[in-house]
């Protein structure tokens, strides 16, 4: 789909709309009716198209801003574009998308992180967190993980959920990549119990970060 205008996409999107599929993602947040394989396929056929995903990102509608992730050239975007996005990602899948493809993708993700770190805003913050979790597992020269496990020990058990989610993430990651702090990882994880009760399903590993680490380094070693 070569040269799609603005009309033409929002029209693809209009188009996957699912009354049942709506009801199902609205449970969880998410103010859209559409199945995401669908909406890949669009994205497919458009490929990389930064002046469209802008286009769509500026309507504010749920399905524009994802098909927006999909299409978009993180690289391309300014810090303080960038920064005006992530305020912006109210709906989980929206959020969980702009963190993982585009902030988590661009070359100025370094500089974000330091910049949402301690943002007042926990959506933002979150994204900090997930970015720190990245570096953790790459990247650590430089971090005082030992810090980070302060903060965590300190913070996590009482922080909004999506803050909470990706504190979370960055406790198990320490965890597992860095044996000589996984015992105090382990330890903080047991005596806090976040996301203990989480539902898993089948097959799939706990988000709770002694369940998770356990799981990842039996993986790894055996």
């Amino acid at each position: 789909m070569p040269d799609t205008t603005l009309a033409e996409a929002l029209a693809e999107l209009a188009a996957l709309e699912d009354p049942k599929m709506r009801a199902a993602n609205e449970k969880r947040g998410d103010d859209h009716g559409m199945n995401l394989s669908r909406l890949r396929g669009v994205a497919k056929k458009i490929k990389t198209d930064q002046p469209l995903a802008q286009e769509l990102w500026a309507t504010a509608e749920t399905p524009a801003k994802l098909l927006a992730l999909l299409i978009c050239k993180p690289a391309a975007f300014t810090a303080d574009e960038l920064d005006a996005m992530i305020r912006d990602t109210r709906p989980p899948k929206v959020n969980d998308w702009f963190v993982n493809y585009v902030a988590k993708k661009t070359p100025l993700a370094e500089e974000m992180r330091l910049r949402w770190f301690d943002d007042a805003d926990p959506t933002v913050a979150a994204a900090a967190w997930s970015l720190t979790s990245v570096r953790v597992a790459k990247d650590p020269d430089g971090l005082d993980l030992d810090h980070l496990l302060d903060l965590i020990e300190r913070d996590m058990k009482d922080a909004p959920s999506r803050l909470q989610w990706s504190m979370n993430e960055t406790l198990a990651t320490i965890g597992i990549h860095h044996p000589a702090l996984r015992a105090r990882a382990l330890e903080i994880g047991e005596r806090l119990q976040v996301l203990a009760d989480y539902p898993t399903a089948p097959g799939c590993t706990s988000p709770f970060a002694p369940i998770w680490i356990g799981e990842i380094v039996r993986r790894r070693e055996g």
